[in-house]
Protein backbone atom coordinates (compact mmCIF):
# COMPACT_ATOMS: atom_id res chain seq x y z
CA UNK A 1 0.00 0.00 0.00
CA UNK A 2 1.20 3.51 -0.74
CA UNK A 3 0.94 6.64 1.38
CA UNK A 4 0.69 10.06 -0.24
CA UNK A 5 1.65 13.37 1.34
CA UNK A 6 1.05 16.66 -0.44
CA UNK A 7 2.92 19.87 0.22
CA UNK A 8 3.59 23.21 -1.39
CA UNK A 9 0.26 24.90 -0.93
CA UNK A 10 -0.18 28.29 0.64
CA UNK A 11 -1.44 31.81 0.18
CA UNK A 12 -0.40 33.44 -3.07
CA UNK A 13 -1.43 36.52 -4.99
CA UNK A 14 -3.26 36.27 -8.26
CA UNK A 15 -0.81 35.92 -11.12
CA UNK A 16 1.71 34.03 -9.05
CA UNK A 17 2.84 30.43 -9.34
CA UNK A 18 3.05 27.40 -7.11
CA UNK A 19 4.53 23.96 -7.39
CA UNK A 20 2.71 21.34 -5.39
CA UNK A 21 4.47 18.13 -4.45
CA UNK A 22 3.12 14.71 -3.66
CA UNK A 23 5.62 12.41 -2.03
CA UNK A 24 4.84 8.75 -1.81
CA UNK A 25 6.05 6.11 0.59
CA UNK A 26 5.41 2.46 1.16
CA UNK A 27 5.69 1.52 -2.46
CA UNK A 28 7.50 2.94 -5.45
CA UNK A 29 5.55 5.65 -7.20
CA UNK A 30 6.61 4.19 -10.53
CA UNK A 31 3.94 1.49 -10.35
CA UNK A 32 1.12 4.01 -10.19
CA UNK A 33 -0.75 6.33 -12.45
CA UNK A 34 -0.82 9.57 -10.49
CA UNK A 35 -3.47 12.22 -10.53
CA UNK A 36 -4.23 15.61 -9.04
CA UNK A 37 -7.70 16.71 -8.04
CA UNK A 38 -9.02 19.78 -6.31
CA UNK A 39 -12.03 20.67 -4.22
CA UNK A 40 -13.21 24.19 -3.64
CA UNK A 41 -15.56 25.08 -0.79
CA UNK A 42 -19.06 23.78 -1.39
CA UNK A 43 -18.05 22.23 -4.71
CA UNK A 44 -17.43 18.70 -5.81
CA UNK A 45 -13.96 17.34 -6.20
CA UNK A 46 -12.76 17.83 -9.75
CA UNK A 47 -10.06 16.30 -11.87
CA UNK A 48 -7.05 18.46 -12.63
CA UNK A 49 -4.40 16.29 -14.27
CA UNK A 50 -2.93 12.82 -14.41
CA UNK A 51 0.30 11.25 -15.56
CA UNK A 52 1.03 7.73 -16.71
CA UNK A 53 3.44 5.38 -14.99
CA UNK A 54 6.09 6.04 -17.59
CA UNK A 55 5.55 9.77 -17.47
CA UNK A 56 5.15 9.84 -21.24
CA UNK A 57 1.43 10.49 -21.19
CA UNK A 58 -0.44 13.23 -19.42
CA UNK A 59 -4.02 14.34 -19.36
CA UNK A 60 -5.57 17.57 -18.20
CA UNK A 61 -9.05 18.79 -17.57
CA UNK A 62 -9.99 21.09 -20.43
CA UNK A 63 -10.19 24.10 -18.14
CA UNK A 64 -6.72 23.37 -16.75
CA UNK A 65 -4.82 23.16 -20.02
CA UNK A 66 -2.11 25.74 -20.39
CA UNK A 67 -1.60 26.80 -16.78
CA UNK A 68 -1.17 23.43 -15.09
CA UNK A 69 1.71 21.02 -15.60
CA UNK A 70 1.99 17.60 -14.02
CA UNK A 71 5.32 15.81 -13.81
CA UNK A 72 6.93 13.01 -11.87
CA UNK A 73 10.34 12.14 -10.51
CA UNK A 74 10.34 8.48 -9.73
CA UNK A 75 13.81 8.63 -8.20
CA UNK A 76 12.34 10.93 -5.56
CA UNK A 77 8.99 9.13 -5.42
CA UNK A 78 7.37 12.47 -6.02
CA UNK A 79 4.78 13.87 -8.37
CA UNK A 80 4.45 17.57 -9.00
CA UNK A 81 1.78 19.98 -10.11
CA UNK A 82 2.93 23.33 -11.35
CA UNK A 83 0.29 26.05 -11.48
CA UNK A 84 1.04 29.31 -13.26
CA UNK A 85 -0.93 32.53 -13.49
CA UNK A 86 -2.95 31.63 -10.43
CA UNK A 87 -6.48 32.96 -10.22
CA UNK A 88 -8.77 33.35 -7.20
CA UNK A 89 -10.94 30.58 -8.63
CA UNK A 90 -8.01 28.20 -8.23
CA UNK A 91 -8.53 28.42 -4.48
CA UNK A 92 -9.14 24.86 -3.30
CA UNK A 93 -7.69 21.92 -1.46
CA UNK A 94 -5.50 20.02 -3.89
CA UNK A 95 -5.24 16.27 -3.56
CA UNK A 96 -2.97 13.76 -5.19
CA UNK A 97 -4.16 10.27 -5.86
CA UNK A 98 -2.79 6.99 -7.16
CA UNK A 99 -4.18 4.12 -9.14
CA UNK A 100 -2.99 1.24 -11.24
CA UNK A 101 -3.23 0.88 -15.01
CA UNK A 102 -4.64 3.56 -17.28
CA UNK A 103 -5.17 7.27 -16.85
CA UNK A 104 -8.76 8.13 -16.01
CA UNK A 105 -10.39 11.29 -14.79
CA UNK A 106 -12.97 9.96 -12.36
CA UNK A 107 -11.99 10.30 -8.75
CA UNK A 108 -13.77 7.08 -7.80
CA UNK A 109 -11.25 5.16 -9.90
CA UNK A 110 -8.32 6.18 -7.75
CA UNK A 111 -7.36 3.87 -4.95
CA UNK A 112 -5.13 5.97 -2.73
CA UNK A 113 -5.38 9.58 -1.64
CA UNK A 114 -3.38 12.12 0.25
CA UNK A 115 -4.76 14.49 2.84
CA UNK A 116 -4.57 17.50 0.56
CA UNK A 117 -2.82 20.84 0.58
CA UNK A 118 -4.65 24.16 0.70
CA UNK A 119 -4.08 26.68 -2.05
CA UNK A 120 -5.53 30.14 -1.50
CA UNK A 121 -5.24 32.79 -4.18
CA UNK A 122 -5.90 36.39 -3.22
CA UNK A 123 -7.07 38.97 -5.74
Amino acid sequence: QVQLVESGGGLVQAGGSLRLSCKTSGRAVSVYVMGWFRQAPEKEREFVAAISRSGESTRYADSMKGRFTISRDDAKNTVYLRINSLKPEDTAVYYCAAKFTAIVTGSSNYDYWGQGTQVTVSS
